[in-house]
């Protein structure tokens, strides 16, 4: 998809600042993405347009169409931009990561799978088990929420009062326990519009991750939504998220955050983009404005708020 020349590799990636605003058409080679060609991709597809930007005159408009059967187990439509490998960040080092994003109309209200971002660890052949993203940006009856994964630990893993969403006793957090895939997901922050009942899975509780609820995300409805993201996975306790929308500071997630195991590889890595299990009709996003760095300032908007993160 691009016949741009290839950026020189760096010899250090963690410390290389990454950007694209997306003005041309094609990919930036200074950003460092591309959109990968695969059987589930074919249902997506990419347009550098200017008719709906953040900033600038360029952004990306990602769509997907129907592609397999909804019936069809684990079947799922994409048009997902990723980080090309050679440019990935070790595992478990802090990096920065922002991006805008606009849901285009009609907006999904169903309760479906939406991803609009995710974040994931890199699996070899060899693997064993499918692992999903440590974090993740998805949307649910029109709602946006934000899940992390972990391992699933004995530690601290109880039932929550009543198994109801958001029941947890002080120090909780809300999670998911999956025992057949040795994962738990927990629900880490949502817009203002979300309810325990939209989280109906997230029935249990657990020390292993620790929230700190500092705001709500925007509604998918309320325009342009730029993020500002810090990803340190630490699948033995030592992880840290940060999250930010609009300037305005989101939550912090510590603890255990992503996974441990046979064939997972030693980066991290980022992809942006809508991914939905199958359903009928075109879902597009629109993105602008992506950048990556190990530095605060270089993605956060509001400087002054990198000094307040610990």
């Amino acid at each position: 998809m691009s016949l741009l020349a290839a950026a020189p590799v760096p010899a250090d990636p963690l410390n290389t600042r990454l950007e694209d605003r997306f003005e041309g058409q094609d990919f930036s080679p200074e950003g460092g993405l591309y959109y990968k060609d695969n059987a589930e991709q074919r249902a997506g597809s990419v347009e550098f347009q200017g008719a709906d930007v953040f900033e600038g005159k360029g952004a990306l408009k990602l769509s997907v169409r129907p592609l397999c059967n909804a019936a069809e187990e684990g079947c799922s439509e994409r048009a997902e931009i990723w980080e090309k490998p050679e440019l990935r960040a070790p595992y478990e080092s802090p990096v920065w990561f922002g991006f805008a994003v606009k849901f285009a109309e009609p907006i999904p209200d169903d309760d479906h799978r939406y991803l609009i971002a995710q974040w994931k660890r890199e699996i070899e052949a060899d693997a064993e088990g499918d692992y999903s993203p440590f974090l993740a940006f998805r949307m649910r009856n029109g709602k946006l929420f934000i899940t992390v994964e972990t391992d699933l630990f004995d530690e601290g893993a109880t039932t929550g009062a009543g198994n109801v969403q958001n029941a947890c006793p002080s120090g909780g957090t809300p999670v998911w326990l999956r025992p057949k895939v040795k994962q738990m997901r927990a629900f880490v922050a949502g817009d203002a519009a979300w309810s325990p009942e939209d989280g109906g899975e997230f029935a249990s509780c657990t020390t292993a991750i620790q929230v700190t609820s500092r705001g709500e995300l925007p509604k998918p409805s309320s325009g342009w939504i730029d993020f500002a993201v810090l990803s340190k996975p630490g699948p033995n306790g030592d992880g840290h998220i940060e999250i930010f929308a609009n300037k305005v500071w989101v939550a912090t997630i510590k603890g255990r955050i992503g996974h441990q195991g046979k064939g997972l590889g030693p980066n991290q890595y980022f992809k942006f983009g809508p991914y939905r299990a199958a359903r009928d009709g075109v879902w597009s996003l629109y993105y602008d404005d992506f950048r990556r760095s190990p530095d605060c300032r270089d993605v956060l908007r509001d400087k002054a708020l990198c000094a307040a993160i610990k």
